[in-house]
């Protein structure tokens, strides 16, 4: 794959100002809350956000400060309170915190200490590798932040850079739906990064032949639309297309549709944070697990792809003679960075936008949106590529092997420094929290 200077080499100042902003957005996203709002109520898929900050930044630190340059800890009890590893889930809700006036200092001083070890000339390539890498921690939990929000109810979050609440601004292209589906030639295909990345996590080392089939997928996600048809047509009561574990996720929950649909006056309506508007017909469903995704899929017979097949399509190439190129993209438009015609990232909608929408985007086999708006589950199961090699950070990935399932593409919430064609996300299949959504394949 190509390289490009602003995703493959960062000097200094430049990462400098990726770790300032990554933590100025930790405050952004609860400037607004009040101290109550900043604990919350005890639910398994959160944290109390006044934890989650401190939490990022102490991850930053302990990484940066103390395990790069051994640097004596800012908050001695730091470890007591914010290493996630050690502190059960529950237990954070009754721990002794910080103020927050004392966190937000805390992000600040970790901001600034980190920016200016960067900046020293015996500054190492290693050092900038670990910084980056906690700056990635930072964007993965500041999209977290983000759907925390939507679950507890609080209003969006208003953000420097980003749309202001009711005055979202249109986004390229004519909008509408994306019907069809793309055909993607078979042959052998490299999943997976290859080594000339500047940064890649673990679970995308490295890149290995896989043998593909010729297959269909649709060149845009499934819509709120088509997703309505099927709740319509009694989806949630078909117990064949759910599957032994769906059905049992399903009857466990009381699933009846999206979780934060409801029927209104006029139809179906979605809340979006703390209103609830009418149903957009076009935009990508969102918030529905693995097992929605899949009894959808059976019932309209159809498939998830697994990510093999994500991947080719996202950002393989035809070879000019009905293959597929051993040569991929790094993205699916090309090699060069997100621009803003690209992709919805960096909550640039605050919310997701139609499927037809975002045409520059397109992969050269034509599907469009493969990065941004929502994240799309594939049928595969989270697991470790041949030749496994572990980041520094042991809980990124190998405790989750086996019981996640992969999803692919970024959301609206999703950093644009973080996105890549590669990049591997997974939760667990019973997740309709996080920003995901999904497209199908033709069966075969």
């Amino acid at each position: 794959m190509g390289s490009t200077t602003d995703v493959q080499s960062l000097t200094a100042d430049e990462l400098a100002g990726w770790v300032r902003d990554a933590s100025s957005r930790l405050a952004e996203l609860v400037a607004d809350l009040s101290d109550e709002q900043m604990i919350g109520p005890k639910i398994p898929t959160i944290n109390p956000l006044i934890w989650e900050i401190g939490h990022i930044t102490w991850f930053m630190e302990t990484f940066v400060l103390r395990r790069a340059l051994a640097e004596p800890p800012i908050f001695e009890q730091g470890d007591a309170v914010w290493d996630s590893g050690a502190i059960p889930h529950d237990t954070r809700w009754s721990l002794v915190l910080p103020s927050r006036k004392e966190t937000l200092a805390y992000i600040d001083e970790v901001a600034e200490r980190v920016a200016e070890r960067l900046g020293r000339t015996d500054a190492t390539a290693q050092l900038s590798y670990i910084t980056r890498y906690a700056v990635h921690h930072h964007d993965m939990h500041t999209e977290a932040l983000t759907y925390t929000r939507q679950t507890l109810g609080y209003p969006a979050p208003t953000l420097p850079g980003a749309a202001v609440p009711g005055e979202v601004p249109d986004p390229p292209g004519e909008g509408g739906p994306l019907a069809g589906d793309a055909q993607i030639p078979g042959g052998r295909f490299l999943l997976g990064a290859d080594r000339d990345e500047a940064f890649v996590h673990d679970n995308e080392k490295w890149v290995h032949p896989v043998d593909l089939a010729p297959f269909a997928l649709a060149r845009a996600a499934v819509t709120q639309a088509e997703y309505a048809a099927f709740v319509d047509d009694g989806g949630y009561r078909r117990r064949e297309v759910w599957g032994d574990e769906g059905w049992t996720w399903r009857r466990g929950v009381d699933a009846q549709a999206p979780v934060y649909w409801r029927r209104g006056a006029n139809g179906w309506e979605r809340r979006d944070f703390d209103r609830w508007v009418p149903l957009e017909p076009h935009r990508p469903v969102s918030h529905v697990s693995w097992y929605e995704a899949q009894a959808y899929c059976r019932w309209a017979g159809r498939r998830l792809p697994i990510e093999a097949e994500w991947e080719a399509a996202a950002i393989g190439q035809p070879d000019g003679s009905g293959g597929l190129s051993p040569r991929k993209r790094r993205l699916p438009w090309g090699d060069g960075a997100p621009e803003a015609e690209h992709a919805n990232l960096d909550w640039r909608h605050l919310g997701t936008t139609d499927v037809g929408t975002y045409p520059a985007g397109d992969s050269a086999f034509g599907c469009r949106q493969m990065v941004g708006n929502v994240w799309e589950w594939t049928a595969t199961t989270f697991e470790p590529y041949p030749n496994f090699e572990q980041d520094p950070y042991r809980d990124n990935s190998w405790p989750w092997f086996g019981s996640r399932k992969v999803l692919r593409g970024g959301a609206w919430a999703t950093r644009s420094r973080f996105i890549r064609g590669t990049l591997r996300n997974y939760f667990t299949p019973d997740r309709r929290d996080v920003l995901a959504g999904f497209r199908t394949a033709a069966e075969d």
